[in-house]
């Protein structure tokens, strides 16, 4: 029915499923935060949202970027629904004279290869003037999408423009739904770790008592050896 899990994978890993009538969309948090945050909860008693946000930053998304909107990372916690904007790392260099907006992470769950299609589209269909050229010169060091600019173009507002109109900046929303006690259920941070651990509780218990029953049948066995060895005369005869 459940498998044992060493750590509890729904918030390290994150999941995104739609079922009938409902829905659920957990991003991925950071392995180490999530399992101080359960030791945390696991020594102290009563450990408020507030104390567990310091340890539990927000969410961790494998693919960088930035998160904005702490207020929406406080609901997500303490309600289970929350939205965040994630938005592309980027920065502003000047190469061979020409200035160019260089982005090194993109959001979660955005395809590159789109991503720069789009960019170019804009470019094309002169939607926004002063791009020059896109390129993606993504390589084994890391990812990293150039955009050119033209001579003179105004860079704040092309950025802007481009967080804008296209999946550079997106914005992700929690719902936080999973199944506890074979029952839907929305939770915030709390009660999804205390289900964790109620959860460990239980394999724990489980694990032992099936050692304690498997020592007990090996000592019945053991226990008419040593009584076979005591009359071993008899037994041979």
């Amino acid at each position: 029915e459940v498998l044992p899990s060493r750590f509890p994978n729904i918030l390290v890993n994150g999941t995104m499923g739609i079922a009938v009538g409902m829905a659920t969309n957990i991003p991925p948090h950071n392995l180490t935060e999530v399992i101080d945050g359960i030791i945390k909860i696991i020594d102290e008693d009563n450990v408020t949202d507030e104390q567990l946000m310091e340890i539990i930053k927000g969410p961790d998304f494998p693919t960088g970027a930035i998160v904005e909107g702490k207020q929406g990372i406080i609901d997500a916690f303490t309600t289970g629904r929350g939205k965040v904007i994630v938005k592309s790392k980027t920065e502003f260099k000047k190469e061979k004279g020409k200035e160019q907006i260089i982005i090194t992470e993109i959001p979660f769950d955005v395809n590159k290869a789109t991503l720069v299609q789009k960019i170019d589209s804009l470019r094309i269909d002169k939607k926004i003037d002063g791009i020059s050229e896109v390129r993606d010169e993504t390589d084994r060091e890391g990812l990293q999408i150039a955009i050119d600019l033209k001579t003179g173009a105004n860079k704040e507002l092309i950025l802007n423009y481009l967080f804008k109109n296209t999946d550079l900046q997106i914005s992700y929303n929690y719902n936080m739904i999973a199944i506890v006690n074979r029952r839907p259920m929305q939770l915030g941070l709390i009660p999804i770790l205390d289900a964790y651990i109620a959860h460990q509780k239980e394999v724990v218990t489980k694990r032992s008592q099936y050692d304690l029953a498997h020592a007990k049948k090996r000592y019945h066995i053991v226990e008419g050896l040593i009584k076979a060895i005591s009359i071993l005369d008899q037994v041979i005869k």
